[in-house]
């Protein structure tokens, strides 16, 4: 009895651990964006973290470079989800901005009459074709 309970508990601190915690979720929810190089940067360390991303509202402009960092297979999409892809306002970053997005996605972008200074937005059911749904 005493090796159970003690086996029990040894597994319930297992559990616990920080190794074998959960990952952590994002929400995304009305990200306007800003800077494409101070997203990356974020993305980049968020994505070492291994976390997860809910996008739940809107994603704008910069704020779609997390899609260059997170796994596919990490993001989930809410039914009020939606991408705006636009022109980056510093042409130096539209390159990074540019190469952030897998090739469907791109593809997308570029069915929809390619990027521009105006949003082109991605929302359901599009976004269902792309990402899993949360």
């Amino acid at each position: 009895m005493l090796a159970r309970l003690l086996l029990a508990g040894f597994f319930a601190i297992a559990w616990l651990a920080p190794g074998w915690a959960a990952p952590r979720t994002i929400d995304i929810s009305d990200n306007h964006g800003g800077s494409v190089a101070v997203y990356s940067q974020r993305w980049k360390k968020l994505a070492a973290q291994d976390v997860r991303v809910r996008i739940v509202g809107a994603c704008q402009s910069a704020c779609t470079v997390l899609l260059g960092y997170i796994p596919r297979d990490h993001i989930c999409v809410m039914p009020a989800a939606r991408f705006g892809f636009h022109l980056a306002h510093n042409p130096q970053m539209q390159g990074v901005l540019w190469h952030a997005y897998a090739p469907d996605i791109r593809g997308w972008i570029n069915s929809h009459g390619g990027l521009a200074p105006s949003f082109k937005w991605m929302g359901a059911p599009d976004t269902y074709r792309y990402f899993k749904r949360c």
